[in-house]
């Protein structure tokens, strides 16, 4: 349910107490849907997330309320947004958005490009080329590799 009513949400890293909720958000999407099954079997299990926040700051949180809300994770070493994705009672009201903008001074702190993949015919995509990002490949099966230079 998309709702242009504004949300007071806070962004924050990310803390090993968060990954049920990550995985909460995650498993509750509308696109590009996951079960945790399916997210294991790709190697991403709450062990795996929760060494990861350990290991550097890369997962950012958005909280309504002191819940967790939407989450978005980035892969400093090779410039990826890696995940962003907000519960979908929460769309529409800038909460991804703001995940995006954080990740991306984190990225464009390290480097001059950052890029993600998503579907190409998602709402996604549209959502991500509002924010300036521009496809530069199209890597079959519908999916697109979409890129943002530094400002």
């Amino acid at each position: 349910m998309l709702s242009t009513a504004p949300s007071v949400h806070q962004i924050r890293l990310a803390n090993v107490e968060d990954v049920a909720a990550i995985f909460r958000v995650r498993t509750a999407v509308t696109e590009n849907v996951l079960t945790l099954q399916q997210l294991a079997e790709l190697g991403v299990t709450p062990d795996a997330i929760a060494e990861v926040i350990r290991s550097t700051p890369c997962i950012w949180v958005a909280e309504v309320d002191g819940e967790v809300a939407g989450f978005a994770m980035i892969e400093l070493d090779t410039a990826c947004l890696f995940a962003a994705f907000v519960l979908p009672l929460h769309e529409g009201r800038g909460m991804g958005r703001d995940l995006v903008a954080v990740c991306e001074q984190a990225l464009f702190r390290e480097h001059a490009l950052a890029w993600l993949e998503t579907d190409g015919r998602s709402r996604a995509a549209g959502f991500y080329h509002h924010l300036g990002w521009c496809q530069t490949a199209d890597l079959g099966n519908g999916d697109v590799r979409l890129e943002k230079r530094r400002p």
